[in-house]
């Protein structure tokens, strides 16, 4: 029993001796302190412009012999990704280096690193971006596109093709959309020329440079007499639309059919606010006046309605009076200072009472003599002067209101009858001009000038421009009230179609006035 035993330890005792110089040897399979993991694989080169594939991820890492211990080797880095835009795809990653043989205890070797995503723009280009408006270059984002008249707005650019883990490019940002093109109006012209507009009304359109405010005013139900003509009726402003019309759905909309409307207020656009209403009572009516109705003249302007106003005896507005819804009128002439004045009208419902006129009167409303008034008037003449060929019923004509006297000119005798180069302008709508100069023109003489012209076609006629009548109008002695359809002391016996009208400062010349008149034609009356 003992020597089985003994026997059995000596031959494990050898088997172990065998064993351990088996482990302990110079054979390549003895024990090592740790495995070497695999050098870290490079990583693929970015890809350029010119070539736009992304560079061969680096070759996997040498697979170190496994050991009891061994580290994996650490894996390669990612190839970079290819850039956005017109660059070449993303370059491929390397191929992570396999780590050795694991052996108990060993630590784990470090994965590859990701690919660095691509830089936009210095790799591939960056999308480009679409043009914008009236066109820029969209890098990051296109140049907001100007706005033109009635621009459209830039087409928004498409964003560049991600690369991958590159930065999306931006694309255009749409032009701002243009806004209608500027409305060139009558004072424009005027106080472009020095000539400024004092006073600026219409119901048809706008006449003053950047004016948004309203045109008039419209009173439904009962309305009395006077300035405050609408005490117990409803009110509405009329503004305008788009291209400086009168918006005449906005009052179409308040006074529908069998509604009773009247016009209670003319705004004046210019600063001044010199703004019309239904006259006060005068010298020769002592009773106010009524408004007129604002359904009886719709027309058309520029392929747009609107409503016109239809002057008939016993209505007229006024401003700057005794007794006036604005007490003073502010920058209108007065005393021999000149101004320029002019109206748009027609040949049409004209009633040849004293007076149709439009422009400046006296602040009291009474009859205060020679040379204190100054409107432009278009008619027969009543009981005054006429134009060529003579004859209250051959008219119309252009002539001024200089009070007590509606002149067409004077001939060279000085008679204010017949004068021929004032001719008869029998037009639906029709340009009326009077420039009232200083007393010291035509060698202390004076001069006024009338001129005229069909309002929808042609050039400007020039039908008086001399010396003024003699006794009680050199100088003037103007007032600076504003009267429309009726005369300085409220004579109410004249009527006619109106539409606009201005007063401006100074003697405005022929070409300011041509081009005054082309404006009036561009807007095309009656069209």
């Amino acid at each position: 029993m003992v020597v089985r035993i003994r026997l059995v330890a000596l031959a494990g005792a050898a088997l172990l001796a065998v064993a351990c110089n088996s482990i302990v040897g110079n054979s390549p399979h003895g024990l090592e302190p740790s495995g070497s993991g695999g050098s870290n694989g490079t990583g693929g080169a970015a890809g350029s412009i010119s070539h736009p594939s992304g560079g061969t991820g680096g070759a996997a890492g040498a697979v170190a012999t496994g050991g009891i211990g061994g580290s994996p080797g650490t894996g390669g880095v990612a190839g970079a990704a290819g850039t956005i835009g017109s660059s070449g795809g993303g370059g491929s990653g390397g191929t992570s280096g396999s780590g050795g043989a694991t052996s108990s205890g060993g630590t784990t070797g470090s994965g590859g690193g990701a690919g660095s995503s691509g830089t936009a723009g210095s790799g591939g280009r960056a999308g480009s971006g679409g043009t914008a408006g009236s066109g820029g270059s969209a890098g990051s984002g296109g140049t907001v596109g100007s706005g033109g008249s009635a621009g459209s707005s830039g087409t928004a650019g498409s964003a560049g093709n991600t690369g991958s883990g590159g930065t999306t490019g931006a694309g255009g940002t749409a032009g701002a959309g243009g806004t209608s093109s500027a409305i060139i109006t009558p004072c424009d012209i005027l106080n472009a020329a020095g000539n400024t507009c004092v006073a600026a009304h219409s119901t048809v359109r706008v006449l003053y440079p950047g004016y948004t405010g309203p045109l008039y005013q419209v009173c439904k139900g009962a309305a009395g007499s006077g300035p405050s003509s609408c005490g117990s009726g409803m009110t509405m402003d009329i503004g305008s639309v788009n291209g400086g019309y009168a918006n005449a759905a906005a009052q179409d909309a308040f006074c529908p059919s069998g509604s009773t409307c009247t016009i209670s207020i003319i705004y004046d656009q210019s600063p001044n606010k010199n703004d019309l209403q239904p006259a006060p009572s005068g010298g020769n009516n002592v009773n106010p006046d009524i408004p007129a109705t604002a359904t009886d003249l719709k027309t058309t302007l520029g392929g747009h309605e609107v409503y016109g106003l239809w002057i008939k005896p016993g209505m007229g507005y006024r401003a700057g009076c005794t007794g006036c819804g604005v007490a003073t009128a502010k920058g209108t002439a007065t005393g021999d200072q000149p101004e320029t004045e002019y109206m748009v009208t027609s040949q049409i419902g004209l009633v040849d009472g004293c007076c149709f006129d439009y422009g400046n009167a006296e602040k009291d409303a009474q009859d205060d003599g020679n040379g204190n008034a100054e409107a432009v008037y278009f008619g027969g003449g009543v009981v005054w002067g006429t134009g060529s060929p003579g004859g209250h019923n051959n008219g119309p004509w252009v002539m001024a209101d200089l009070e007590n006297g509606l002149f067409a000119g004077l001939t060279t005798a000085g008679s204010t009858q017949d004068i021929p180069t004032n001719m008869a302008l029998k037009k639906n709508f029709v340009t009326a001009v009077v420039v009232g100069d200083t007393a010291t023109q035509n060698s202390n003489m004076g001069r006024f000038a009338l001129y005229g012209a069909d309002a929808t076609a042609g050039t400007l006629l020039t039908l008086y421009d001399g010396i003024r009548p003699t006794t009680g109008y050199v100088p003037m002695r103007k007032q600076g009230s504003i009267v429309l359809g009726i005369a300085g002391d409220n004579s109410i016996g004249g009527g006619g179609q109106w539409f606009e009208g201005v007063m401006a400062s100074g003697a405005a010349t022929v070409a300011t006035l041509s081009s005054l008149q082309a404006n009036i034609v561009s807007v095309r009356y009656g069209n």
